[in-house]
């Protein structure tokens, strides 16, 4: 019924100018992440470890790699090349000292938090959740990892350590997707509930309901500027939800 559906991220590999792309097959039979070298599209690394298809990805500088020289200071470029600079520099603030992390989403109920450039090996194997691990998502300041779940919660936890933080609990039905404030103070999720709610991570609360969509809620994103919040949903509605 379902074919294989790649979903890939893209990183900086080593510390080099070396682009790789992190994919799983959703729904195959392997259940592995595989981290492959973009210029002769070889396959330089294999993660194992989850005893079930693996249904989310997430990178923790996927953020500043996604909007480059972009952010919400709407700042202007006289030049291409100023403009790479620029995306070169938060990559490499965003990113430290320390490798990129990965961290992964199964239908066993499990994440793992990778450091694929240092080890084949998982950094740490998060339990908790009840039900499959739909989506997974880095702050934008790569500090907390959120994840969302068929048991109809959102949980929080570290991402440096991928020690778990604290639960989120409030919608009736599975949770599809999340998506996190470019502060990274606050976090949206959609849910087959038909509603989406915005959580405070300070507060670990429910910092505010959004009703209106008449039915699932598949599809959230906030602007990098922080004012505004879209979704869509299985009512073939796109809403825009103002801060």
């Amino acid at each position: 019924m379902f074919g294989p559906i790649i979903e890939p991220m893209y990183g900086n590999y080593n510390c080099e100018c070396l682009i790789v792309i992190f994919t799983s097959c959703y729904r195959s039979q392997d259940c592995t992440v595989k981290v492959w070298e973009t210029t002769q599209g070889k396959l330089i690394r294999e993660l194992k470890g989850h005893r079930h298809w693996v249904n989310s990805l997430a990178l923790s500088t996927e953020y500043v790699i996604r909007t480059g020289a972009f952010d919400h200071t709407r700042k202007q470029y006289s030049s291409p090349e100023e403009m790479k600079m620029a995306a070169f520099e938060r990559y490499n603030k965003m990113k430290g000292n320390a490798p990129e992390r990965l961290v992964s989403g199964s239908d066993d109920f499990t994440m793992f938090l990778w450091e694929p450039s240092v080890s084949k090996h998982p950094k740490t194997r998060m339990t908790g959740h009840q039900q499959l691990v739909n989506h997974v998502y880095f702050s934008l300041d790569g500090q907390w990892i959120a994840s969302a779940s068929f048991d109809k919660s959102v949980k929080l936890w570290n991402g440096i350590t991928g020690m778990f933080v604290a639960a989120f609990r409030g919608h009736v039905g599975p949770v599809y997707q999340i998506c996190w404030s470019a502060d990274s103070r606050l976090l949206l999720s959609g849910s087959k509930d038909s509603t989406l709610k915005v959580w405070d991570v300070r507060t670990q609360k429910l910092k505010q309901d959004l009703p209106g969509h008449e039915d699932e809620v598949f599809a959230v994103d906030w602007s990098p500027d922080g004012e505004k919040v879209a979704s869509g949903g299985r009512d073939r509605v796109l809403k825009l939800w103002m801060g």
